[in-house]
């Protein structure tokens, strides 16, 4: 009995001289990793330049003062020529991206061949056109290697349109009497599609653009006339710097 009683008291003081001495030692949280979150591309605003070459064709040329026929004669060949442009733009974090636009535009070339249409000399007459387009710009971009688009995400891919105005001065080479420089303020439109390359702070993207002039308009030639509906296609290569 004796035995049992000691037995009883030694396990009750190990027991508490072991908490005691636990006690004397400070606590440590378990430490729990928590990876870092990629939040992706954050609003942000971007400078942005381009360059293009291009191809320009309309429907026809009207010529209203044709006493011979309908005035209206085809376009029968393309005109080519380059454009440079600046903007600045915002991203929203979420794919959706808007800019502001200036471009400068050259074209020569585009031609029709007139053909019993008097006063108009017969023969090939060609436009020569410069013009400053004004757009305002909305894009989506979207992933092409990953299930999300982020900063430095890589390849993505991107539609957008944009909707302005084209401020044209033009004039035509052909026989006849000398045309006169003139100017005229047309509506114009884009739509852009193409695909790009996220480094992170600079993208580059390569793309192609359909740019809509609508009219383009002299009233100062000896023999007035109207190009409408004027397509200029592009190859457009831009970098955008983001401010983040």
């Amino acid at each position: 009995m004796r035995k049992l009683i000691a037995a009883i008291m030694v396990a009750g003081t190990a027991l508490v001289g072991g908490q005691a001495i636990a006690a004397d030692f400070p606590y440590y949280p378990p430490v729990i990793e928590i990876p870092d979150v990629d939040y992706g591309v954050s609003g942000s605003f971007y400078l942005r330049g381009s360059a293009a070459a291009n191809a320009m064709w309309a429907p026809h040329v009207n010529h209203p003062s044709v006493t011979t026929g309908s005035g209206i004669f085809e376009i029968n060949r393309f005109g080519y020529g380059y454009s440079v442009g600046a903007g600045v733009g915002y991203e929203f974090g979420n794919g959706f991206r808007a800019d502001a636009t200036v471009d400068y535009l050259s074209n020569e070339g585009m031609r029709t061949t007139i053909v019993n249409g008097a006063p108009v000399a017969n023969g090939d007459h060609t436009l020569s056109l410069r013009s400053t387009i004004v757009l305002a710009n909305a894009y989506y971009d979207f992933p092409l290697a990953s299930d999300s688009y982020g900063a430095a995400g890589g390849m993505f891919g991107y539609v957008g349109a944009g909707a302005g105005v084209a401020f044209n001065d033009f004039i035509t080479n052909g026989p006849g009497n000398p045309d006169t420089r003139d100017q005229n303020t047309s509506f114009a439109g884009a739509g852009m599609v193409g695909v790009g390359y996220d480094f992170g702070q600079v993208v580059a993207d390569i793309g192609y653009r359909a740019l809509y002039i609508n009219k383009i308009q002299n009233d100062a030639a000896p023999n007035p006339y109207t190009l409408d509906n004027n397509f200029i296609h592009e190859v457009r290569g831009t970098l955008r710097y983001r401010f983040n």
